[in-house]
């Protein structure tokens, strides 16, 4: 599927892009808040930091899950609001393990890097479907 059709997909079902990310926010959640935190001395990123990061998936999850049930229209704005939220969460979460570069082990960094490359790419995915529909 080439970006061009998943564009077309997301311009055409809006509203379904909360959905999705809504559950990909619980599934960041968890694994952040339950299965990081289990395995604390693979990953090097203390236990604070990893239910502070967790909790923000959990906030973008209730936005999400609220314009889906809920939103009629405007789901531009929607979506930029979330894109944006979700770049800031990237900077955060790359930042935070700056902080503790002494503890995080690679492991830690490769799913830090992995999990914000995945984010900033919906983001920027949110981003080009809200602007498509500014104009609707």
């Amino acid at each position: 599927m080439n970006i061009t059709r998943i564009l077309a997909w997301g311009n055409s079902h809006p509203k379904k892009l909360f959905l999705i990310d809504g559950l990909g926010a619980l599934l960041s959640a968890v694994l952040l808040g339950i299965v990081l935190v289990r395995l604390e001395s693979v990953f090097g990123i203390p236990q604070p930091t990893l239910y502070f990061l967790a909790s923000l998936p959990c906030l973008f999850a209730i936005f999400d899950f609220y314009c889906y049930l809920k939103l009629k229209e405007n789901f531009g704005k929607f979506l930029r609001m979330i894109a944006f939220a979700h770049l800031q969460y990237c900077c955060l979460s790359i930042g935070l393990m700056i902080f503790h570069r002494e503890q995080v082990t690679i492991l830690g960094w490769i799913y830090i890097l992995g999990e914000s490359l995945i984010v900033g790419a919906l983001a920027i995915f949110e981003l080009r479907v809200a602007r498509s529909q500014s104009g609707r």
